[in-house]
């Protein structure tokens, strides 16, 4: 178990293949000068401070959806925002770790 797992942080990898398998939809909550820098191929860029402002529109996606930042604490802050509203989420960690996961 990692650090991350100890405070509700990122997930098992296992996890995460299984909601990519699923469809979901990668959002990556880091600002948009990081997103720039690299990112996950496909996957959507909504900053951490604006992810209120996405909510409807992140759940007519009606997909379930695996966020990510560059340590797994913005994106873990994320998936709990996202759950509270019903969204289907998980904390994917470091955005690296789902590039990994992508078959």
């Amino acid at each position: 178990m990692g650090i991350f797992n100890l405070f509700g942080g990122s997930t098992s990898v296992d996890l995460v293949e299984q909601y990519l398998e699923k469809g979901a939809v990668v959002i990556d909550v880091r600002t948009i000068e990081e997103f720039e820098e690299g990112h996950v191929q496909g996957s959507k860029n909504i900053p951490l401070n604006t992810i209120g402002s996405y909510l409807q529109e992140i759940a007519a996606l009606n997909k379930p959806v695996i966020t990510c930042c560059r340590s797994g604490a913005r994106s873990g802050s994320a998936a709990t925002i996202l759950k509270q509203h019903g969204i289907d989420a998980i904390n994917g960690g470091p955005w690296g770790n789902v590039v990994n996961c992508i078959k």
